[in-house]
């Protein structure tokens, strides 16, 4: 240690000889209560980087930087989030008890007593029909005449069940000639819109429901309703199951963004497989490979009539048709895939095992 930290002298301080050539053999006080504490070196300013360790006189000595490596260090990566879950669209919980509640009422009014189940097709028909006329007017201000509507779709149904083809065609027309008749009432601003209206509705809800009613007049009419249904909802259940968990090629992303190829693709897989065990285990005659093309038939039309609701709510600019129905939405929601499966089932059945 040099001089200059040292001290020269006692009366600097230092309490021992006064010959700088000897040294007290321990640390020594001085008669002021404060220590006399040894400086720390300084650590000159600059980079730490110079090549250069400094000791504690402060002397460079070679040997590495002063605190670390003079090799830079890569920045560490920021770890990437993991990719978001995919989620499923609605609400599972309620759409599955709302569809096993709605799925009890089907069967105990099918099995039971025909009436009643046509009696349940005439509520949904009523009730699907204010649905789709209360968006018409809400969105686009087209009054499409509820009254007139509702009579002759319930009317059409129980026609069908009764009087077959002829009485569901005739009920159609004397439909169509009561919201002509009723619309007349109003005011001639926005006619033909609204009566064009009222004639596309009672075609696309009553009479294609008609078809329902008209599957039951067989001898074995509740097992066909039923193969009819639970092809309907597989198909739906094979597209939404395969398109959520492997969808990636988009079906018609103008339409409904949310399909894709491979749902479709799961839909036909799903209701063929149904189709042949329902025709070989639940139609009397019915063979299995006639199932799998009426499987095949099945998802083309439910895939074309989810399409064809979405155009219509995507027109209004809408979601739902309504929200009567926890985790579906209204019940047009959920007859956009059964209304123009109906006529395919009922015409491949006829073909296939008759009509009686």
């Amino acid at each position: 240690m040099n001089d200059s930290f040292r001290g020269a002298s006692s009366t600097a301080g230092y309490w021992g000889p006064t010959d700088p050539g000897v040294l007290p053999a321990g640390p020594a006080y001085d008669e002021h209560p404060a220590q006399q504490t040894r400086p720390m070196p300084i650590v000159p300013d600059g980079p730490a980087d110079n090549g250069d360790q400094r000791d504690d006189r402060g002397a460079a000595r070679p040997g590495g930087p002063l605190f670390r490596d003079k090799t830079p260090q890569e920045p560490m990566a920021a770890p990437t989030p993991p990719p978001p879950k995919k989620r499923a669209g609605r609400d599972l919980r309620a759409a599955i008890g709302v569809g096993i509640g709605l799925g009890a009422v089907v069967a105990a009014s099918l099995f039971i007593v025909k009436a009643v189940f046509i009696g349940v097709i005439a509520v949904a028909v009523v009730i699907g029909l204010w649905e789709l006329t209360s968006r018409l007017d809400e969105k686009k201000g087209i009054k499409a005449p509820l009254v007139p509507l509702a009579v002759g779709g319930a009317a059409m149904v129980i026609a069908g069940y009764a009087r077959g083809a002829e009485g569901a065609w005739v009920a159609m027309a004397l439909t169509a000639l009561a919201v002509l008749i009723w619309r007349m009432t109003e005011p001639p601003e926005g006619y033909l819109r609204d009566v064009t209206a009222g004639v596309f509705a009672a075609f696309y809800v009553p009479f294609l429901a008609t078809f329902v009613a008209m599957m039951l007049t067989a001898h074995d009419g509740p097992w066909r309703v039923l193969m009819f249904l639970v092809l309907t909802v597989v198909s739906d259940t094979g597209a939404y199951a395969v398109g959520w968990r492997f969808g990636t090629h988009k079906l018609a992303p103008r339409i409904s963004p949310g399909k894709t190829r491979e749902g479709l693709a799961g839909a036909v897989v799903f209701a063929m497989a149904a189709g042949a065990l329902c025709m070989e285990f639940l139609i009397d005659d019915g063979l299995w490979w006639q199932g799998l093309l009426l499987g095949l038939a099945v998802a083309a039309s439910a895939t074309l009539g989810d399409l064809g609701e979405s155009m219509i709510k995507r027109d209004l600019g809408i979601k739902d048709m309504g929200t009567l129905l926890p985790g579906h939405g209204g019940i047009m929601d959920r007859l956009d895939s059964l209304l123009p499966t109906a006529p395919v089932v009922w015409l491949l059945l006829v073909l296939f095992v008759g009509s009686g």
